[in-house]
């Protein structure tokens, strides 16, 4: 899964080194499937039915799952990139959001900092995840540093996962507080941890080509994941070059790297 997850990494470098104004999503798309395909992998995304894209690429009021186009990226844009590798049989999957380079006001302030924010708690979750008992905690600890640096809504339709032969699989993984504490933590667990936010109301609604999740209100989404495993020394985020090592440090956490 570390292999997996390194070529998921690398794909979305790609990417992101490649977004400025003028591209289409569907020239990112390319690019992704290039690197995976050049790396010994498969984008697992393809292998979803119905679905025939290596990345979801989501822009400004598109939280998830947008399709990618001929549309044209525009300065100041938000846009989210989902993106998942398969190798031998194991599974990365991984995003992030950003602002498109090229403008700066109010609105792409406030957009890149629910960007920053939707990120901090990938990373919050993650710490919590290396000090916890029971999976749910790292949902509480998502919301609380959410809600702690701003009024933005967290889908509550869409959530993590775990991962591993599969790129879905069970237990779920909220990215808010609920009432059960869920299943225990225990050495082997491979989850996805993947907040969605809004700038707005958290209500969505999927869009007519049946698979990009759209905000009711017209407000931005932003969308982070990473790949992580828990194992019996500590944990070890298999989609981060470094395992998690930059990302964590706010947090007092070292990851251990799988033996």
């Amino acid at each position: 899964m570390r292999v997996a997850g390194l070529l998921t990494a690398k794909a979305l470098a790609n990417v992101k080194a490649a977004i400025k104004p003028g591209v289409t999503t569907l020239e990112l798309d390319q690019i992704a499937e290039k690197t995976i395909r050049e790396g010994g992998g498969i984008p697992n995304f393809q292998l979803v039915p119905g679905y025939f894209h290596t990345i979801c690429a989501s822009i400004n009021s598109e939280v998830v799952h947008g399709i990618p186009s001929n549309k044209v990226l525009q300065a100041g844009d938000l846009i989210s990139i989902d993106c998942g590798a398969e190798v031998d049989g194991w599974n990365g999957d991984s995003a992030f959001s950003m602002v498109v380079p090229g403008l700066e006001n109010d609105l792409t302030a406030q957009r890149q900092k629910q960007s920053d924010v939707c990120e901090g708690s990938v990373w919050a979750g993650i710490a919590a995840l290396s000090k916890a008992k029971r999976l749910n905690e790292v949902g509480a600890a998502i919301e609380e540093f959410i809600l702690d640096r701003g009024n933005y809504g967290i889908l509550e339709q869409y959530v993590g996962h775990g991962i591993g032969r599969s790129m879905h699989e069970d237990p779920a993984v909220f990215n808010y507080k609920v009432r059960d504490q869920g299943p225990k933590i225990e050495p082997g667990l491979c989850i996805a941890i993947e907040p969605m936010t809004t700038s707005g109301d958290q209500r969505t609604f999927v869009d007519s080509d049946d698979w990009t999740v759209v905000t009711k209100d017209g407000g931005d989404g932003a969308h982070w994941e990473h790949s992580v495993a828990f194992h019996d020394k500590g944990i070890w985020v298999l989609t981060a070059i470094d395992g998690g090592l930059e990302g964590l440090k706010p947090f007092g956490v070292t990851p251990v790297p799988l033996s």
